[in-house]
């Protein structure tokens, strides 16, 4: 069975690489940008490019959906290169190419707050997708990158969805039917994603879950049988949002605007359930979908095989 998280932010070393693979990871989005400008975002990549060529035993990079394929056969992890903002490419769509010649796979338009191309979930006023924002589309479009839109505004994710010319995907986000959160999303925005040909990665980030640090494992599959009854199993996957290993100071970097500015959220520390704190509890999740009845064609799709299939639609 192929089995591709959507999006995991580690603090990466061997240890988390190891742990990929006792959990039999086929593939995950790996985040090595999040709040960086260009040349911090490129010192990450090549930090990320280089931890994966000393643990080639461990993993493999992924530029195409062949190389996921390939990384099941070897009995490695594919590490898919994501950013969680699009600040990396600056104000310059000649950095488009340029990344994705260097494997970068998964763009976020925004993070949180707003940027170049438009406002995050987290922003006072969402105005939308900017012009610039609309070019940028269209770079990663033709680049054959895929578009996330996990902590993107309402507004903004909607310009983005009618713009592209190829399916987007929420990586990592909840339902807000489930969870009153700003950064959950509204039902017509699932369905505007997944009408186009998306997916939706549903994460089990606690603060997002209905029951908050109480949430267990089988909270999280309920969470996911909402989406799958609402989208169809068609266009729903995994998600987590793993974030293991960072020190406290780099976590709270994630909830400052651009990493040095003011608290954007204040959340109690996230407890996951305790069946699957770390990746290499993963096939606990598969175990509660059969414990729920799920036909072995479901769990393969939501579990793998829908990533999978939107990739090759996506990526050139």
């Amino acid at each position: 069975m192929t089995v591709i998280d959507g999006l995991i932010v580690c603090n990466w070393s061997r240890s988390i690489f190891e742990e990929m693979v006792a959990g039999g990871l086929t593939a995950a989005n790996c985040t090595c940008s999040i709040w960086e400008g260009f040349g911090e975002s490129m010192r990450q990549l090549a930090a990320l490019k280089q931890l994966m060529r000393d643990n080639a035993d461990l993993v493999t990079p992924v530029y195409g959906v062949t190389d996921i394929d390939r990384a099941r056969s070897e009995g490695k992890v594919g590490i898919i290169l994501g950013w969680q903002n699009s600040t990396g490419f600056g104000e310059d769509l000649r950095m488009v190419p340029l990344y994705a010649e260097l494997g970068l796979r998964v763009v976020q338009m925004t993070y949180h707050t707003a940027n170049f191309a438009g406002s995050g979930c987290l922003e006072g006023v969402d105005r939308g997708l900017t012009d610039f924002g609309r070019d940028l589309v269209a770079a990663l479009n033709e680049e054959g990158i895929l578009i996330d839109l996990s902590h993107v505004g309402a507004q903004t994710a909607m310009d983005v969805v009618l713009c592209s010319q190829k399916p987007v995907a929420y990586t990592h986000c909840a339902p807000r039917a489930l969870k009153e959160h700003a950064r959950n999303k509204a039902d017509e925005e699932l369905l505007a994603v997944t009408r186009r040909g998306g997916v939706i990665g549903v994460t089990m980030f606690p603060p997002f879950m209905p029951r908050g640090n109480d949430s267990s494992l089988e909270d999280y599959v309920d969470v996911v049988d909402y989406v799958v009854s609402l989208c169809g199993e068609d266009h729903v996957a995994i998600g987590t949002d793993f974030m293991l290993d960072f020190p406290q100071e780099r976590v709270g970097q994630f909830l400052q605007d651009k990493g040095v500015g003011r608290k954007l959220l204040n959340p109690t520390k996230p407890k996951f359930p305790d069946e699957l704190q770390r990746i290499s509890q993963f096939p606990n999740l598969t175990d509660a979908m059969q414990r729920r009845g799920w036909k072995d064609a479901r769990i393969e799709k939501v579990i793998g095989g829908n990533w999978q299939r939107l990739f090759a639609q996506v990526w050139r």
